[in-house]
């Protein structure tokens, strides 16, 4: 069948009271370059500066020795997930970006019930709910993912990948940045690579990753509607894209925890458990605040070999495509959380660029936003 002509509805004009300004608002939220996670809240604005060495000095404490389980995972190595079921994704659907794709302020369901938006939220909610029902009906997408769990240390703010359990050859070493300004209230400057057991602690630890698509067709039906004319549908589309790709992340990290790599297999979280982050460890994402170099997705992608596996690619600019993916790291620690490097010093823009082998220059390239 063919998907550009697959939906049968109409929808409100767009010359609608709401509707241009809607669709702007909507283009505008589609065409940043990097959507801040719900967890990524404002950073205050004051905060104490320090060097590397002393940001080193008050990195997270914990006892990995006494304090920390060993959990050896289910799955070591990939898997993947083809045509994965979109009425199972529909389920898991956090759907207040939804809103604020169309620039509609609030969380959902209340947002429904608002005395300003109320009325446009539940027309575009309602509009969405009738494409999306044409979406599953007629299989338009076919959402396809992989996730991959590896033997992992930490050493300094690098985290070490083993080319197999036995720990006797580093494969991969993954450079991470570190906080150089006080604000975690318990003094910590945070590294992600705090919550890896470090090498020298004996413990065994481990690292995941995922790369997910909502399907390779969005991009086309997108671009169909475009030729036509039909901001709005073209919209449509990828927001419901977008969703249904954060809600494909959500299904397989609750996986991962409760079965692949287990580490928390009576896990029982509601939806709003969920879109709150009450789970077990974190899945931070390279170009989000605590990961914000977007070159850090060509060690996941070389890990899982995601482009032949998948088919999901990633251009000169990191970007993946299809545009409506993700991919992130998964990692256990039960008191890892999500944070925002903020700004570093040069000592640390030289020092990263040394531990990534890559010339200071190509480094501030990647991390101007943070410098």
């Amino acid at each position: 069948m063919d998907i550009h002509h697959s939906i049968r509805y109409k929808l409100t004009k767009l010359d609608n009271l709401w509707g241009k300004p809607l669709i702007k608002s909507a283009l505008g939220f589609l065409g940043d370059k990097q959507q801040q996670p719900p967890s990524a809240k404002k950073q205050p604005r004051k905060a104490t500066f320090i060097s590397l060495k002393d940001a080193r000095k008050k990195r997270f404490y914990y006892n990995y020795r006494e304090d920390s389980v060993e959990v050896i995972p289910q799955l070591l190595g990939v898997k993947v997930f083809e045509d994965f079921d979109l009425k199972i994704l529909r389920q898991y659907i956090d759907w207040t970006p939804f809103f604020h794709g169309w620039g509609l302020k609030g969380r959902f369901p209340g947002i429904l019930e608002k005395e300003k938006v109320g009325r446009e939220a539940n027309r575009v909610f309602n509009e969405g709910q009738e494409m999306l029902d044409e979406i599953i009906e007629e299989k338009m997408f076919t959402p396809k993912g992989i996730i991959g769990i590896f033997p992992a240390n930490s050493e300094g703010d690098d985290i070490l990948i083993y080319a197999s359990d036995r720990r006797k050859k580093v494969h991969r070493r993954i450079p991470m940045l570190r906080q150089q300004q006080l604000r975690d209230q318990e003094g910590f400057t945070l590294s992600l690579s705090d919550y890896i057991a470090p090498a020298d602690s004996g413990k065994r630890d481990y690292l995941g990753g995922f790369a997910v698509t909502s399907g390779f067709e969005t991009d086309g039906l997108v671009q169909h509607f475009k030729s036509q004319g039909d901001s709005y549908n073209s919209v449509m589309v990828r927001l419901l894209a977008d969703r249904l790709v954060e809600a494909f992340a959500e299904v397989l990290h609750e996986a991962v925890r409760k079965k692949y790599w287990g580490y928390d297999p009576g896990e029982k979280l509601s939806q709003t458990d969920l879109i709150k982050e009450r789970y077990k460890g974190i899945r931070p994402a390279p170009g989000y605040p605590a990961c914000p170099d977007h070159t850090l997705k060509g060690h996941l992608f070389d890990l899982m070999k995601v482009e032949r596996r998948t088919g999901i690619t990633l251009n000169d600019s990191y970007a993946m495509n299809p545009a409506s993916s993700v991919a992130g790291f998964y990692m256990a620690h039960d008191r890892s959380r999500y944070f925002g490097i903020g700004k570093i010093g040069e000592d640390q823009l030289r020092d990263y660029a040394r531990r990534a082998s890559v010339d200071p220059e190509e480094a501030e390239k990647w991390l101007a936003p943070v410098l």
